[in-house]
Parts: structure tokens; C-alpha cells; sequence
């Protein structure tokens, strides 16, 4: 995987952030969901690299061969805000100031939370399979808890480590036929790894308490994305469903919004990384 590219671990304080990158051109950094590591990007990140930039790929703050401190009784530590940070921390220390963010899943409230609080880094930004999570949880109905109990599940204290930890390789399945080989067995690792599963729950634990307040306090604020925004969803999963166009509920936080559905499942950098290379990289060179 990611052939002709870099890694490094780079300490932003309380945190080790392990990082891939490759390529020369105009920056971009990628960030994964849960539960995957940086390595699902393996189809997408040497594509855009070939298109012409600087791809950097990190694993999130506890995810894969990342590390940050213990989690604490109001799991800053592993919010949204501290993880934003992190990133920015990479990518200076990369040499790069300004860039292009993508966000998939979890790591799409990463980038909203960078792109709020650190508005100047960055040029454009791309939010796939993602909404603020102010706003699921705004329109959390009976149908969103069927769908996503997970959410509800993840942040109970300590029963969702002993359930997962008991039985990881049930808990988390993956095919490696779509994901990769190499790609599959870094994600099985990390899976297997306690703390890991730990911070991966903590994401969640923050999710449901800072940092729902923390986007409260910014649409109280009227804080709007200020650079163009490119919004996209996968077909095959579920999120148009349950809320319709997800650009709708975008354009409550940015004015200039533009995407489309990719045909693929909610793993789309695995499942159809062709398209969503195409995307990214009309959005970045616009």
C-alpha cells in the first residue's frame, strides 16, 4: 500500500499521530471514520497524488498506531477540538500551512471542527457521509435509533469495551476482498487492541456531550464555513433516507455548497475509489 509515500509519527503535545504522505502539489489531508485507520484511503490517496497534490493520511487521535493520553470524566481529551488540533499540529510540522481537508465519517466532524476553529488553514473542504453531529442528534427519531444505536451504545460507561473486547473479530467485520489485504489486516490489528477500542468509544463519548455543545455554542455564534464546501453520500447506505439531500442541512453552515451521491456503500474510499478520487480532485483544482 501506498507505494512511494512517507510515514511519520508526529507529537502534538499529549498525542503521537501516525501519518502517510506522498506526492508534490498542493495539499490535502485526509481523514478517516470509524472504525477504520488511515489506511482505507489506500486506493484513493496515490490517485491524487498521481492528479497532482500532496496527500496526507493520519490516523485520528487513538485510532490505529495513533496515541493520546487516558480518557478523562468529560472525555475532552477525544474531542472533536483537541483531534482538529492534532491535525493542524501534522500539518505544519509537514511544512504545510494552508490545505484542503476531506472528512469521511467521524473524521467529517473532525473537519468541521477544524474548519471552524482554524478557518485560515484551510482552502476547501469535503464532507462525505457526514452531517454536524449537533444535527443527527437534532433530528434523532425512532428511525435514526434503529439505524445508528450504535451511537447510544458506544457512549455507555465501560460495558461496550467488555462486550467488543470479548469477541473483536465478531464485533468488527470486514471483507478483505473489498477493503485490501494489507488495508484489512492493519484494520483487524488495531481492532484487536483494547485501547484502541477504547479511544474509538471515547470519539463517541465526546460526540454525544462536548462536542454536540461545542457546535451548539458555534451556531449560536452564527459561525459559518467561510471556503467552498463539496458534500458527497454514499447510495448504498443509509443517510439520504433518513434526512433526504444532505446538502440541505449543509447550507446551515456554509453558503456555497456544492456534491452528489457516489454508487457505493458507506466505506466509498474502499468500495469506489475511482469516483471518489474523480470528485476530490475536480473539487481541489477547481
Amino acid at each position: 500500500m501506498f507505494d512511494g509515500f512517507a510515514t511519520k509519527t508526529v507529537r502534538t503535545g499529549e498525542a503521537s499521530i501516525f501519518v502517510r504522505y506522498g506526492g508534490e502539489g498542493p495539499p490535502l489531508l485526509l481523514l478517516h471514520g470509524h472504525p477504520r485507520t488511515s489506511a482505507t484511503w489506500h486506493r484513493v490517496a496515490p490517485a491524487l497524488a498521481v492528479s497532482g497534490f500532496t496527500v496526507v493520511c493520519p490516523d485520528l487521535r487513538g485510532y490505529g498506531r495513533s496515541r493520546g493520553p487516558a480518557p478523562a470524566s468529560d472525555h475532552v481529551p477525544h474531542s472533536k477540538r483537541v483531534v482538529a488540533g492534532d491535525m493542524v499540529e501534522v500539518m505544519r510540522t509537514l511544512g504545510h500551512h494552508r490545505f484542503g481537508l476531506v472528512g469521511h465519517d467521524r473524521g467529517s466532524a473532525v473537519a468541521l471542527r477544524l474548519v471552524l476553529d482554524h478557518p485560515s488553514a484551510v482552502t476547501r473542504v469535503a464532507f462525505l457521509d457526514g452531517l454536524p453531529l449537533s444535527e443527527h442528534l437534532a433530528r434523532a427519531d425512532a428511525r435514526f435509533a434503529a439505524a445508528w444505536w450504535h451511537w447510544f451504545f458506544f457512549a455507555q460507561p465501560e460495558i461496550p469495551e467488555r462486550v467488543i473486547n470479548a469477541d473483536p473479530d465478531s464485533w468488527y467485520r470486514g471483507d478483505p476482498r473489498t477493503m485490501g489485504r494489507e488495508n484489512h489486516d492493519e484494520w483487524r490489528a488495531a481492532m484487536r487492541n483494547p485501547d484502541v477500542v477504547r479511544a474509538m468509544l471515547e470519539d463517541y463519548r465526546a460526540g454525544l456531550t462536548v462536542d454536540r455543545r461545542d457546535e451548539e455554542e458555534s451556531r449560536a455564534r452564527h459561525a459559518r464555513i467561510g471556503c467552498p464546501v463539496l458534500v458527497l453520500w454514499s447510495l448504498q447506505d443509509d443517510l439520504e433516507d433518513l434526512y433526504g439531500d444532505p446538502r440541505v442541512i449543509w447550507r446551515n453552515w456554509a453558503d456555497d455548497i456544492r456534491g452528489h451521491g457516489i454508487d457505493s456503500g458507506h466505506h466509498m474510499a474502499e468500495e469506489a475509489p475511482g469516483r471518489l478520487s474523480a470528485a476530490l480532485s475536480d473539487f481541489f483544482t477547481d
